[in-house]
């Protein structure tokens, strides 16, 4: 699999796989999410990726959504702890179409102020459905609970009180601040030559001006060990047990990677599903995740299970995560890990969109892409003593933190 390289003299950088399927995909990475915020914002990045849609020095709303849609194409924008992305999927024919749109939301964005009321209005409702969804607003607030008092521990959607206080100015301070032109990559994963693109992107990007300020993140430190239990009305009670873990460039990384998927990644066959549902059926919803952040990363095990099973839940949970601590995998189990965990990266690099937004943020972080080779052999060289060490170091009972949501 081969990919292209290029930076433009302003620093924004291009990576592109080229492709001969019907539909193309591009996008605009940015470094620049959430944590990025000061304490007066909380919310300001999510908000700001929705209100980039409502209108620019050239263009409304209307004519934003309608430009990708009128060629059977579409538009969208997530914001991470660490990220902003806005990307298009559309045929091959418009990529300049795309390319324009993107460069002209982006830097040209003038957020009408009767469009950024409205804007708070829905991003209210997004609110009050997290906090009407267990399921999704337990991982939050777990977060909030592992990375207290730290930016990474924010809820990504703010606060009701944060957002009414939002205006332009601070919406353009906080672009300035952390819209950098080496800090942004152009992603594209479609049927055109790096010589064309490269021709587009100078075209609609290559006037913007070189950012001359750098951003300086506060490092997480001082993990302590939490549980909490809270009351809730519904049907279920729900728990996620879990530690902070390594950061992106940590050696670690692949070997908790490769641990997360055998306790409870997405196969069926993970030894938490085993376990607990498919031996008891006592849960019908339990996984593990490791999200690894640029200087830190999160582990946790989540579980949902009637009221009179959470206990029961959370003991046999318990008691893989220690098997895995104290028995070392044997070569035949470690063999078809490595496996699995290979066979689910191949598979999801099938997903254009995936690899095109992996690719922007792998060269976003490391300023470079691994192929799948490289990615193989990584996985490949993890031993059983890692996994091992990995498992006694993040699993270690001193250091887990609950959040439980009873009911």
């Amino acid at each position: 699999m081969h990919f292209y390289h290029h930076q433009l003299e302003n620093g924004i950088r291009i990576v592109h796989k080229k492709t001969d399927r019907a539909v193309a995909h591009c996008g605009l990475i940015i470094k620049g999410g959430s944590r990025d915020e000061m304490e007066n914002e909380q919310g300001l990045a999510h908000f700001i990726e929705h209100v980039i849609f409502k209108g620019t020095s050239k263009r409304k709303a209307f004519h934003i959504l309608s430009r990708m849609e009128d060629v059977g194409g579409e538009i969208n924008a997530f914001t991470t702890k660490e990220e902003t992305c806005i990307h298009s999927s559309f045929i091959p024919k418009y990529y300049e179409r795309s390319l324009e749109l993107l460069s002209d939301i982006i830097f040209n964005s003038n957020f009408p102020k009767k469009e950024l009321e409205k804007e708070k209005t829905v991003v209210h409702d997004e609110i009050n459905y997290y906090k009407d969804n267990p399921s999704e607003l337990i991982f939050d607030e777990f977060e909030e609970q592992v990375f207290s008092d730290h930016s990474l521990g924010k809820n990504i959607l703010g606060t009701p009180k944060h957002i009414n206080s939002f205006d332009k100015r601070m919406i353009n301070e906080f672009i300035n601040r952390n819209y950098l032109t080496h800090e942004m990559v152009i992603s594209s994963v479609g049927d055109i030559t790096m010589h064309k693109l490269i021709s587009l992107v100078e075209k609609h990007f290559a006037h913007i001006p070189k950012s001359q300020t750098n951003r300086s993140q506060l490092a997480f430190s001082n993990y302590q060990k939490k549980n909490i239990t809270v009351n809730k009305k519904g049907f279920q009670s729900h728990c996620i047990i879990g530690n902070e873990a390594y950061g992106i460039k940590h050696p670690k990384k692949t070997p908790l990677t490769l641990l997360n998927n055998i306790l409870g990644g997405p196969g069926m066959n993970s030894r938490l599903n085993l376990a607990v549902r498919e031996k008891y059926g006592f849960t019908y919803s339990i996984e593990s995740n490791y999200t690894p952040y640029s200087d830190t990363g999160i582990f946790s095990v989540y579980l949902a299970s009637d009221r009179d099973k959470i206990n029961r839940s959370i003991k046999l949970t318990k008691k893989e995560l220690i098997k895995l601590c104290e028995k070392p995998l044997g070569t035949l189990q470690l063999k078809k890990a490595k496996q699995q965990l290979i066979g689910q990266i191949a598979i999801g690099q099938e997903n254009d969109v995936n690899l095109m937004l992996s690719l922007g943020k792998s060269v976003l972080l490391y300023n470079k892409v691994d192929t799948f080779e490289i990615v193989k052999e990584k996985v490949e060289a993890v031993s059983s003593s890692q996994i091992l060490e990995v498992a006694n170091e993040i699993f270690n009972e001193d250091n887990l933190s609950h959040l439980i949501y009873k009911v």
